[in-house]
Parts: structure tokens; sequence; C-alpha cells
């Protein structure tokens, strides 16, 4: 069984250039502070607070800008703020729960966008065949650690690109769930 990485992607923000500039002035830039995995994709330098009804939480914002602001929390991070947001794929927004992003030029309100993101697997063409499986499969996941908290990830979304590279993106809770840290490699189980 081929192995590939997961990564624990932790809360954060997508914004579009409009929410950047209000949040952080006229004609303001994302700098990068680290790239991802993904191609193309970074962690950027720039944070904002997400309010929610019982509280705030510093938030990275990834970059580049996008289509679509969405904020990826965790359920912890969900109970902190006071929302209660829908498990769902990224970009998948429409009706999902609500907030407010704060930078230090402007603040913005989210009638939706708070989404705790669905376990997933980016894969190319190639790596779907050659796992056999296609875009939108849902898979289980077991986790190959030696932590004595084995888990498998059942309901994983396999989404499929050539714009991807091979990794599997969970959430803290998940990570947490299975004292997951480090370099960690899961097989697709049947």
């Amino acid at each position: 069984m081929k192995e590939f990485m997961i990564e624990t992607s932790a809360r954060h923000v997508h914004v579009t250039q409009e929410t950047l500039e209000v949040l952080f002035g006229a004609g303001f830039e994302l700098t990068v502070k680290k790239m991802l995995s993904q191609p193309g994709q970074y962690a950027s330098e720039q944070k904002v607070k997400v309010v929610g009804p019982r509280g705030e939480l510093a938030c990275s914002i990834l970059g580049p800008v996008r289509k679509d602001n969405q904020v990826e929390l965790s359920f912890t991070d969900a109970r902190t703020v006071g929302v209660v947001p829908p498990v769902r794929e990224s970009g998948d927004i429409k009706g999902s729960a609500a907030c407010k992003l704060v930078g230090p030029c402007g603040e913005v309100e989210l009638t939706e966008g708070v989404i705790v993101a669905k376990r997933h697997i980016h894969m190319t063409p190639s790596d779907a065949e050659e796992f056999g499986v296609k875009d939108k499969d849902i898979v289980s996941v077991k986790v190959v650690n030696n932590t004595g908290r084995n888990v498998t990830f059942h309901d994983t979304v396999v989404r499929v690109s050539p714009t991807y590279a091979l990794a599997m993106h969970i959430d803290t809770d998940e990570a947490n769930a299975g004292a997951l840290s480090g370099a960690v490699t899961g097989v697709i189980v049947k």
C-alpha cells in the first residue's frame, strides 16, 4: 500500500482582494511567510481576528486571494468564538456560519463563509489512477504512526486536479485525536 503525507491544517482565512483592502488598506498585498504543500498556496505574514458572539481568535490569512471569503475553523475553535459551522469541502460556503473579520484598518461582516473543512486528500489525476480512485470518491484512511492512539479517518473525500500535490489535510481536532504531529503518513483502506 502506498503511503502519503497527512498534514494538519490549522485555522485560517481566505479573503478576496476587496476584503483584504478593507482589512489592511487600499492596494494592500499579502506577504509570503511560508509556501505550503499545494502548488502556489502560502501562509502569509498577515493575521486577522475572527470574531463571533462569544469570543475572538487570531487567524492567519492564506494566499493568494480568492474569489470568495472563507474561514476554516476546527469545532473547538468554533465553540471558542460561538459559531456553529457546517462540515464542508473548501469553497462550499452557501448557507454556512457568519462571523466578523477585523484587521488593522477595518472590519468586514461575513454573512456566511465559516466552515469546518471536510477532511480530504489532494491528488493529481495520475495519483488517483495509481490509488484506484476518482474525484469526489469517499475513502477511509488509516494513519501510520506509533503514538499508541491509532486512528482511521472515514468519510475522507478525494479531490483530484492536475494543480494539486499528493497530501491529505485534517484539522487540529482530528490531529489531536490521534496524537499526530511531525511527519505523519497514511494509507487508503478498503
